[in-house]
């Protein structure tokens, strides 16, 4: 899959650059993987130009207000304050860095088709300024070949429009993938701590990909190809999507076998080798695991090869959401109430607790299934206030203070993201029943008789 390519003058001087640290870089998508980039390698002494469509961002940037509460406000006021920072929409500035690192979303098509719409636009953004001696990284989750076969030609195609272009890939173009490995509120790992593969369409493109993040990075890895760095940061992902998989359909089998399925698990954890504890829950959310997926399953269909296991877990994992509303209405029976006209409160709006990332949250889903069969649907999320449009969902709710009378006010609470803010005393003290998705009131449950139900 590499083509060898032998040193040249637009290399050598680019290396020459990477390695004193006199390079500039343009992070191409300001959200959860880009802004976190950007600070590592504003950091680690490097020139950033953020680029973003959303004005937005560029606005709170230069404020330095952070849009992603989960990073705080010291790392954009840090931003905010340095002349080697700025945030532009201005794309006809792609030209200037001497590498652009593309993190833009990869969202799924209503049949579940990979979407690179936003990869594409960039591409053509970036082919119809690029200079030769330039450095270009697809971190964007995709399937195997994306950056050869579209991320590059689409570069190509804008750049062959313009008059005199010289780009030749591998010679003064250099193009690899790195996979994105951010994990929104993790303490363990930090963009600089966490492992960074590297894979270029060429030798060259490999190198020197390899030399700029180890510019702001402790650990990078070089691979054979960039379809081998695809490749690996789907199976990243498929590994916990099977996985989830299992325990979930685990936690169906032992619930109707009256089996706490967590305590199964806790036992099963004892074992020092062969097991690895997965956890249940009300469906996958994330940019990643509910998408990447069917990424692969798509592009396996090209090849002619079936990925029956791996869309046995996709359908698993989105057929939780109804297997927790069944619950629900299980719950609210022993009460004597049907879900229509029931007033309910969904715990928990981020798809993980402690952060404020809505992305594919099953939240969405559980409201607007349940608000369907005409129950009263209400939210609480300390880490976010409002509900914003996105792409699937427009709920347009405010987030309820959690109170002794406000807790009594609904006929049940649903737990759907077990967030450390929220006070599980007063909730266990005040619900009427509650639904429990996530085992957060473990603890609570002797004193919950008959109020607390698992899902």
């Amino acid at each position: 899959m590499e083509t060898k390519a032998s040193t040249t003058s637009a290399a050598v001087e680019l290396a020459g650059r990477l390695e004193t640290g006199q390079v500039s870089a343009g992070i191409v998508g300001l959200g959860y993987v880009g802004l976190p980039l950007a600070h590592a390698m504003h950091s680690a002494g490097l020139r950033v130009i953020g680029f973003d469509v959303d004005p937005a961002k560029i606005s709170a940037l230069a404020a330095g207000r952070n849009y992603l509460r989960h990073l705080g406000d010291e790392l954009t006021r840090t931003l905010a304050r340095s002349e080697r920072f700025e945030a532009t929409s201005d794309f006809a500035r792609l030209a200037e860095p001497d590498a652009i690192i593309v993190c833009v979303p990869t969202p799924i098509g209503e049949h579940r088709e990979p979407d690179l719409g936003y990869v594409l636009a960039v591409a053509t953004a970036i082919g119809r300024v690029a200079r030769p001696g330039q450095l270009l990284v697809l971190e964007s989750t995709t399937y195997p070949g994306t950056t050869r076969d579209e991320f590059l030609p689409a570069v190509l195609a804008a750049a062959a429009a313009r008059p005199g272009n010289k780009l030749v890939p591998g010679k003064n173009l250099f193009v690899a993938f790195s996979p994105e490995r951010e994990d929104p509120g993790r303490k363990s790992h930090t963009t600089r701590t966490i492992p960074k593969l590297v894979g270029g369409l060429d030798d060259e493109s490999t190198r020197l990909a390899t030399a700029l993040y180890r510019r702001f990075i402790e650990d990078v890895r070089p691979v054979a190809s960039a379809e081998v760095a695809e490749a690996a940061k789907l199976l990243e992902n498929i590994f916990r999507s099977v996985n989830i998989a299992l325990v979930n359909e685990m936690k169906v089998v032992l619930d109707a076998m009256g089996l706490d399925v967590w305590e199964v698990i806790e036992a099963a954890a004892s074992k020092p080798f062969g097991f690895m504890p997965f956890y249940p829950g009300p469906g996958l959310g994330g940019h990643c695991i509910p998408i990447d997926p069917f990424y692969l399953a798509w592009k396996a269909k090209e090849v002619g090869k079936p990925t029956r296991f791996i869309e046995l877990a996709g359908e698993i994992n989105t057929e939780m959401p109804a297997y927790v509303v069944s619950r629900v209405a299980l719950a609210l029976n022993t009460a004597a109430k049907a879900v229509r006209g029931s007033r309910i409160l969904v715990l928990g709006l981020a798809y993980k607790a402690d952060v404020d990332d809505t992305r594919e949250s099953p939240a969405f889903e559980l409201i607007e299934r349940l608000s369907a069969m005409g129950a009263r649907v209400d939210y609480s999320d300390p880490h976010i206030p409002r509900t914003l449009r996105v792409r699937k969902h427009d709920l347009q709710l405010t987030s309820v203070a959690l109170t002794a009378e406000s807790l009594q006010s609904y006929d049940l609470v649903l737990l759907c993201t077990a967030h450390g803010a929220f006070d599980y005393d007063l909730i266990a003290d005040h619900a009427r029943l509650v639904v429990d998705t996530r085992n957060a009131f473990r603890r609570h449950a002797p004193r919950m008789l008959g109020r607390l139900f698992r899902a």
